[in-house]
């Protein structure tokens, strides 16, 4: 079968990769879509995602969708051609993190497409791809394949959320308009925030921000340099801020616009190494600092969401593009202003 392997910076290609043994607890999927993550695109022009480095020629891609087409002998729930939503967590289930429900902590967590342990864990980016029979959750035969594949990134915006607890009647802020932030946004209106501002460098992330996710404001950081300081009066403005662009300016701009005793969540990933906080501010304004890390029981949310057509996706879809051309679709895909998402047809 064919896969987009990583063998380093600007390394990319598309070869010949062995199908795997089928395990009684596993099922053998057919991937459909394979959603280009900011993760995926580190590792293509860097080599890296924040501390975790390519050792070894890695399967890129996590945000997938496909569908059954061979289950092993305990997996008797699952059947040949059932369309699924396909879980990229693998955790280990017996762990104390495990044990409490905290699984995206897993102490031995296979991520699929990761190079945060070693061996890494190859990724979705390949036609056939063997999962653990609890990471396939089967959906209706009329899913779009297309839309499922946005339940992965949709679960990391609904997990941080979750992280702070009830949204309902809050202001909001969130700084950087990716994907993750976008439906950061769309989380975060969804749980009833009173209003919702997000911030980007670029004015067509920001105009889907308030065209489609439901921001009642954006600020163009690049060329309004000042427009967060209105936010500064009478002791910060915002209840809860979502950091989702990984930039270390982006999260020192927050602890001035967060009201005493609000919370910032740390949704991006920084690049790697310590990053300076303007800690005094934290401490003498009570200000909360919460990690935000994937997702939990919020895949299954982010699914049952789309899937019932209650949460729309459709804005973040920036076209696809066939897996024989994947390292194209990776240039293309850095291209803000004109690319929110793009995603990589994997089995045409």
């Amino acid at each position: 079968m064919l896969a987009a392997v990583c063998y380093g910076r600007k390394d990319l290609r598309i070869e010949e990769v062995a199908d795997q043994p089928l395990a009684a607890n596993e099922v053998r999927v057919q991937v459909a879509f394979g959603g280009i993550c900011g993760s995926d695109m580190h590792y293509f022009h860097r080599g890296a995602v924040g501390n975790f480095d390519i050792r070894e020629p890695l399967v890129l891609g996590h945000e997938i969708s496909g569908w059954v087409i061979e289950a092993g002998s305990a997996a008797t729930h699952l059947r040949a051609g059932t369309k699924a939503a396909l879980d990229p967590s693998r955790p280990c289930l017996v762990c104390a993190r495990c044990r409490n429900g905290e699984n995206n902590l897993c102490t031995n967590m296979f991520f699929l497409g990761s190079a945060g342990r070693f061996p890494h864990v190859q990724g979705g980016f390949s036609q056939h791809l063997v999962l653990r029979a609890d990471q396939v959750v089967p959906v209706p035969d009329d899913t779009d394949l297309l839309k499922l594949s946005v339940a992965e990134p949709l679960s990391v915006g609904l997990h941080a959320v979750n992280r702070v607890g009830s949204l309902f009647g809050k202001r909001v802020i969130v700084t950087g308009s990716g994907p993750i932030g976008l439906l950061t946004v769309l989380s975060a209106v969804k749980a009833g925030a009173a209003e919702v501002v997000a911030t980007d460098i670029e004015d067509a992330a920001l105009a889907v921000a308030r065209e489609k996710m439901g921001a009642a404001r954006t600020i163009n950081v690049r060329t309004d340099s000042e427009g967060l300081k209105a936010f500064e009066a009478d002791g910060g403005y915002f209840d809860v801020a979502f950091e989702a662009s990984g930039s270390p300016q982006a999260l020192n701009s927050l602890f001035g616009v967060v009201r005493r005793g609000g919370v910032v969540v740390q949704v991006g990933m920084l690049p790697p190494g310590d990053t300076a906080l303007p800690v005094n501010l934290l401490q003498s304004r009570e200000i909360n600092l919460l990690g935000s890390f994937r997702a939990n029981k919020e895949f299954r949310q982010a699914v049952d969401l789309i899937v019932s057509g209650e949460v729309d996706v459709d804005p973040i879809l920036s076209g696809t593009v066939a897996l024989r051309d994947a390292v194209s679709a990776f240039e293309r895909a850095g291209d803000r202003s004109k690319v929110v998402k793009l995603h990589l047809a994997i089995s045409e």
